[in-house]
């Protein structure tokens, strides 16, 4: 495949442009044939991205506006301020926080292998029984199961998910 490099987004635009109170994804890369994804996430004021783990990939996150926290496994707290480069490397657990004013940042990272169903994913015969359902915690958006037992967002793209 030959692509020609573009312009996909102004991201200064995509703020504008949205509405006071939108939140969730405001902007995702939809490109045919990348091999990365990137999302903008707004958070509303004291809203949370709940503790959550990527087994897989390593994403950094670049705040664009507002302010937050980022609680580590460990139990550390790292502020979160515009134009803060942060590196959230694979295995590590996160939660996020926005601050007073909210908090708006961008997602880069490898893209994700699609799921798949099959054989390597049923349990053995001998653990018996049928895995609980679990499709209220599978993001509607882009299929990804959330780690967190009542997300309000996916922490891969940043749609919110359905009230319960």
């Amino acid at each position: 495949m030959n692509a020609t490099p573009q312009v996909l987004a102004v991201l200064d635009e995509v703020l504008a442009s949205a509405a006071p109170d939108e939140r969730g994804a405001l902007w995702r890369l939809a490109e045919q044939g990348r091999e990365l994804d990137a999302n903008v996430v707004r958070l509303p004021p004291g809203d949370r991205v709940g503790e959550h783990q990527e087994d897989v990939l390593d994403v950094l996150l670049v705040v664009l506006a507002g302010t937050g926290t980022l609680r580590t496994e460990a139990g550390g707290t790292l502020s979160l301020v515009p134009t803060t480069v942060t590196w959230l490397p694979r295995t590590s657990r996160r939660s996020l926080e926005a601050g007073p004013v909210g908090l708006t940042y961008l997602t880069v990272h490898r893209r994700r292998p699609g799921l798949a169903v099959g054989a390597a994913v049923r349990a053995p015969a001998h653990e018996g029984g049928e895995a609980p359902c679990m499709l209220d915690l599978v993001c509607p958006e882009c299929g990804r199961l959330s780690a967190d037992r009542t997300p309000k967002f996916c922490s891969a793209c940043g749609e919110p998910f359905p009230e319960r």
